[in-house]
């Protein structure tokens, strides 16, 4: 569903955020508003991907996640 390199941002507010590591660890859910921007880095088993936001990388299961595509300046 989303391709790595896809811009997206949070639709559901997550109680937890794992981290994307080799170790993974649970961070508060405050690192990331609902707003934010993230680029998906990397495609992870049972529809998670690894998303890059400002504050880290974080494991998130796709239904929590929205395009987040924004309209180029230079479209005609």
């Amino acid at each position: 569903m989303f391709a790595v390199g896809s811009l997206v941002k949070l639709q559901v507010q997550q109680p937890w955020l794992k981290t994307a590591a080799a170790m993974p660890v649970l961070r508060p859910a405050d690192l990331v508003d609902l707003n934010e921007q993230g680029e998906v880095v990397a495609i992870h088993a049972m529809q998670q991907r690894a998303v890059k936001f400002r504050r880290g990388t974080f494991l998130l299961p796709v239904s929590s996640l929205s395009s987040n595509v924004e309209p180029s300046a230079n479209a005609v």
